[in-house]
């Protein structure tokens, strides 16, 4: 069996900068869509048709899957054969594209049930409402291709691959750049090009990997083999894990509902200010969660509790570093944000307002959302779902009630804040019942830590709040001049808070970890 030394912090370096890769070109794509889509009742139908196949993969694959069968695949891979292990991939990748099949077919047979179901507000507009079952009849193969590529890629992580699979996210970005700007002309509606955009780039994300999974001999021919031991217990895990996640997708599909009978655009607004909200959740939190979870999976079958509580606190502080910092940078930041990636053509000034302040509810969340990537793998690691479970019942039914408290007098800005609010209390939770279960032990040091993070923290604020204030920056110019402005800040911040870093003692190195994969 090979086993290599991996420098964490190197591999979260790279798995951030190949998400910071993908995220760019998502912005690129979220450009071009509010440029010549905007924020209209034809977007809001692309993006209620869209956020269902997403749901379904964040349950299939990032998700219930994800979380069942990675710390599985790290037992096997470690105490098992690599014939053993070939074979329970090939049983799991059978079983699991046998369900798919099956939920795409029936999702695609009834998506008008569905979409009457989760976006019953578009049933008073017959036109709205068909275009979005159109909509999602196209998109809803998506789950099929891109839950199998998650497979792919928790199968890539596990070998310390960290690379291909933090990459295959920019593909389906690359084809909605396409799309939009090659074939939009030839659909209509010409919404459409979005539906077919991302069938492509599923797709394509699947195909990615599988020279990838050649390389180091885990490319395998699927089969039902619902008696491997191992699949049995993925399955085991996943009901809980299933139920875990669907709690969180649940709140979600709420607030479609709630967001249904807002004033047209609410959806297109909490949709392009959730996807400036998942670019530092996904360079930061899914980097950190992709890493931590295979190796905190080891510690944990092989019973190292010391290890595994070290590289979870190690974990947690890197988060905190990186997540706060955005954190407030991204609720100052919130409208010249806004303005300078999305106001462009169909997509209005007041557009950017009402994106503006969903940004600033969701930046509420932020660093709670990034620490749940962070701390929820503890459990998972520990084949430990029914914890997370309860802790997601709880926080569904606070959310709730902070829908109904906000939605009156907030709008979509409130159900983007409870979604914030809830985040925070759910990172809380999980972080108190590690402790609680001795599963994490907080190392020396940290009242010292937070003390001088916070002190940088301030002083970065005070910097974007002295260059908005005091420096000629203009965001309603052209492009160029929004860019340029944008760039001033955000360098203007980052000297702020990493000088301040330095001179209050921290180093590089002493968050650099090593383990083996």
């Amino acid at each position: 069996m090979s086993i290599k030394k991996t420098n964490l912090l190197r591999s979260l370096a790279n798995v951030s900068g190949m998400t910071l890769i993908s995220r760019v070109f998502g912005f690129a794509r979220d450009m071009l869509t509010a440029v010549y889509f905007g924020a209209s009742p034809l977007t809001d139908a692309f993006n209620v048709a869209y956020k269902l196949p997403n749901l379904l993969r964040r349950i299939f694959a990032e998700g219930a899957f994800s979380q069942a069968f990675v710390p599985v695949l790290a037992e096997y891979k470690n105490t098992k054969t690599h014939s053993e292990t070939k074979a329970f991939v090939a049983s799991i990748t059978g079983i699991l594209s046998f369900v798919l099949i099956m939920v795409t077919l029936l999702g695609m047979i009834f998506a008008s049930v569905v979409i009457w179901i989760t976006a019953p507000g578009f049933t008073s507009d017959p036109v709205k409402f068909g275009i979005t079952v159109e909509l999602l009849r196209i998109t809803f193969p998506y789950i099929l291709f891109i839950s199998l590529a998650s497979l792919m890629g928790g199968i890539l992580n596990t070998w310390g691959l960290f690379s291909i699979p933090s990459f295959t996210p920019t593909i389906l970005n690359i084809s909605f750049i396409v799309f939009i700007l090659v074939f939009r002309h030839f659909f209509d509606p010409s919404i459409l090009t979005l539906a077919w955009a991302t069938f492509v780039g599923g797709l394509c994300q699947l195909m990615f990997q599988v020279p990838y999974l050649k390389k180091i001999d885990m490319l395998v021919r699927p089969n039902l083999n619902w008696h491997n031991p191992a699949v049995r217990k993925v399955l085991r895990l996943m009901g809980p894990a299933i139920f875990a996640v669907s709690i969180s997708q649940i709140s979600m599909v709420i607030n479609t509902i709630y967001a249904s009978f807002l004033p047209s655009g609410s959806i297109s607004w909490m949709y392009y200010a959730d996807r400036l909200m998942e670019f530092p959740t996904g360079v930061l939190g899914v980097a950190l969660g992709t890493i931590l979870l295979p190796s905190l999976s080891r510690h944990a079958s092989s019973g190292n509790r010391e290890s595994f509580s070290k590289i979870l606190d190690w974990g947690i502080r890197l988060c905190l570093l990186l997540a706060l910092p955005a954190t407030v940078g991204l609720g100052l930041l919130a409208k010249p944000l806004t303005m300078t990636l999305f106001m462009h053509g169909k997509f209005t000034l007041h557009d950017v307002t009402m994106t503006s302040y969903a940004l600033i509810a969701y930046s509420v969340g932020l660093l709670g959302l990034i620490l749940v990537k962070v701390l929820a793998p503890g459990f998972y690691a520990n084949q430990d779902i029914k914890t997370p479970v309860k802790i997601a019942i709880f926080v569904l039914c606070c959310t709730q009630l902070m829908n109904l408290a906000f939605i009156g007098p907030f709008k979509h800005a409130g159900l983007s804040l409870s979604i914030g609010l809830s985040a925070c209390l759910n990172a809380g939770c999980l972080c108190y019942f590690l402790i609680k279960k001795k599963l994490y032990q907080p190392r020396d040091g940290w009242y010292g830590f937070l003390l001088k993070l916070l002190t940088a923290v301030i002083i970065m604020g005070l910097a974007i709040e002295l260059c908005l204030y005091q420096l000629p920056l203009d965001f309603t110019g052209n492009m160029f001049m929004r860019i340029g402005a944008l760039v001033v800040i955000i360098i203007a911040a980052a000297i702020a808070y990493f000088v301040s870093l330095f001179a209050l003692g921290f180093r590089v190195r002493d968050f650099s970890h090593k383990d083996h994969f």
